[in-house]
């Protein structure tokens, strides 16, 4: 019975020490929330655009038509081997039978430019090469994460001013911080990185108009959110 009553004992014994230890929220704290935002301009714009045989008159082939275009882009000052790009070789061609023995060949393509000056100028170009079928499918920033990552620590900045502000009237003072939490998912990101475009006048004329087709993109908002426990002197 002793020696029952002993290994009762020890056992026991790390329970109660594990209920003595006390986490970091036993000791005085403030909670306060902090937030910060910024607007960017949008610096890669995604062009998405197709070429068929059908858009133009005469049945143009698309290699032609590709020839052409390569070159209108270079004239641009555009890297198209960098910038340019198709869909992958499985989906590149499309076929849509119209008749029996009448085939139209189709290709989709991808052009990404840095504002939206120069995507004027595409559109415009390729109204002129008589490529209709096309649209703005993405806008974004090469910087993003940098930018967001700026904002956690101007977020950060805010929440320790916010905490000054409420224990200074105490007579209180704020210490290191006990617990931070960023409530700003990632899974929003696509949405902010996709602003909606404003295309005002859109009309396209000839390359050698005086005044050019304005494009506005809605700068991307970045939102910043933290949640921080300060310990409290």
């Amino acid at each position: 019975m002793k020696l029952l009553i002993g290994l009762l004992t020890l056992s026991i014994l790390p329970l109660a020490s594990f209920s003595q230890t006390k986490s970091f929220l036993d000791v005085p704290y403030i909670e306060v929330n902090g937030s910060a935002d910024t607007l960017v301009t949008p610096n890669e714009i995604n062009i998405k655009f197709i070429i068929s045989e059908g858009d133009v008159k005469n049945r143009k082939s698309i290699e032609d038509q590709e020839k052409k275009m390569v070159m209108g882009f270079k004239g641009l000052g555009i890297n198209t081997e960098k910038n340019l790009t198709t869909s992958n070789i499985e989906s590149d061609f499309k076929f849509y039978v119209l008749k029996q023995k009448d085939i139209l060949k189709t290709k989709e393509y991808k052009l990404k430019v840095g504002d939206a000056m120069l995507a004027t100028r595409v559109f415009m170009k390729l109204e002129e090469l008589g490529i209709a079928n096309a649209n703005i499918e993405s806008v974004s920033h090469s910087d993003l994460e940098s930018i967001r990552n700026a904002c956690r620590s101007n977020a950060i900045i805010n929440a320790h001013k916010k905490a000054i502000a409420l224990t200074s009237p105490i007579k209180a003072s704020i210490g290191a911080p006990l617990h931070i939490m960023d409530y700003s998912s990632d899974l929003n990101e696509p949405t902010l990185m996709l602003p909606r475009a404003k295309m005002q006048n859109m009309v396209m004329a000839d390359s050698n108009a005086e005044e050019l087709p304005e494009i506005n993109f809605e700068k991307i908002k970045i939102s910043i959110n933290v949640n921080v426990k300060f310990l409290l002197k």
